[in-house]
């Protein structure tokens, strides 16, 4: 996520301070949809990882129990530089057993029960967050203040900037450009790995609409042709942006952004909506259309361009430390969050 996007509480002083200085300074906990059935042909494994990405548990973990990558389920992608749990799901023949005895390093299997499916992107409620900022710049508990005043300025409606956060875009910051390359076909498609990169580069191109969003004065603002998103994940289209103003601050709907692909809900041609995405489309030289010959990977979508922080707490926790604790809903990144906080 560049430094370069704005920060929507930039007049409000930050903690300095860094994440990550230990593994355990930030940790991530998955909220599933549901638990285990306790029956099936499927395995519900709750699995703690350290130092690894979720793509590399998944593959430790198959290889351990004798099952094919592919067919392991996961609800969403986790920190690998971070402490998390999530929920995976096994085909046969794992089993609850094999699971919780299987030996692999940096993974734990905490429990595991049979389940009658596999589990699918997004089969989840959101994400618990600790994170430990230490070497804040003033005292542990000034800089909780700061850390508290940031976090009530986010919780306004419509919420906090949903941007895509730094892992989206790879470790070389290159996924984009290697999703851009797929999309004229100057790529390799390589399955799960081209979804990720297709993905990288729908996201880049929504974090700008998202920015030029803030920048001009449209980020608390209902605008001609929004599509509107209402908390069960509904959406329409605005057909009195003033009325709907009124929902947006009392928080009932928030607007959203473009992630580009194929047979994606696009604004009324001609609305300020529309021609803020197509401004978009024609910097790079390209039409929605031209998503199609991807077909699966890229059909497009429409993503909240304000998320809601739930269950916020800080409290101190060394003299130059704090923990930040909080929830997010499914997709959200809390680097996007701790970067208003520590203004780094």
């Amino acid at each position: 996520m560049s430094s370069a996007l704005p920060l929507l509480t930039a007049d409000l002083p930050g903690t300095g301070g860094s994440l990550r200085a230990d593994l355990a300074d930030f940790e991530v906990e998955e909220l599933p949809a549901y638990q285990p059935a306790g029956e099936g042909s499927h395995v519900l494994a709750w699995i703690e990882k350290r130092g690894l990405t979720t793509i590399q548990a998944i593959r430790l973990l198959a290889g351990a129990v004798g099952v094919h990558e592919r067919d392991v389920g996961a609800a969403g992608m986790k920190d690998r530089h971070a402490v998390t749990r999530q929920l995976l799901s096994f085909p046969p023949p794992a089993s609850p057993e094999a699971l919780l005895t299987a030996q692999v390093d940096g993974v734990t299997v905490l429990s595991a029960d049979r389940h009658p499916h596999k589990l699918r992107t997004g089969h989840l409620r959101g994400n618990r967050f600790r994170l430990v900022v230490r070497g804040v710049t003033s005292s542990a508990d000034a800089a909780a203040g700061r850390a508290q005043a940031i976090l009530d300025r986010l919780a306004e409606p419509p919420g906090s900037p949903n941007w895509y956060g730094e892992q989206r875009f790879g470790a070389a910051g290159d996924n984009a450009a290697a999703g851009r390359a797929l999309l004229s076909s100057r790529g390799r498609r390589r399955g799960r790995e081209s979804r990720l990169l297709v993905s990288a580069y729908q996201s880049e191109l929504f974090n700008r609409y998202l920015s030029r969003r803030i920048a001009d004065d449209r980020y608390r603002r209902v605008i001609g042709g929004d599509i509107l998103m209402v908390p069960s994940g509904g959406m329409f289209a605005t057909s009195d942006p003033a009325v709907d103003q009124e929902r947006l601050l009392s928080g009932e709907l928030i607007p959203t952004g473009p992630m580009f692909g194929h047979s994606m809900r696009a604004p009324e041609p001609a609305s300020e909506a529309d021609g803020r995405e197509q401004a978009i489309l024609v910097e790079e030289g390209i039409t929605t259309a031209d998503f199609k010959p991807l077909g699966a990977l890229a059909p497009g979508t429409r993503r909240a361009i304000a998320v809601r922080i739930t269950g916020a707490a800080v409290a101190p926790v060394a003299p130059d430390a704090i923990q930040v604790a909080f929830e997010l809903p499914a997709g959200a990144y809390a680097t996007a969050v701790m970067r208003e906080i520590t203004k780094e």
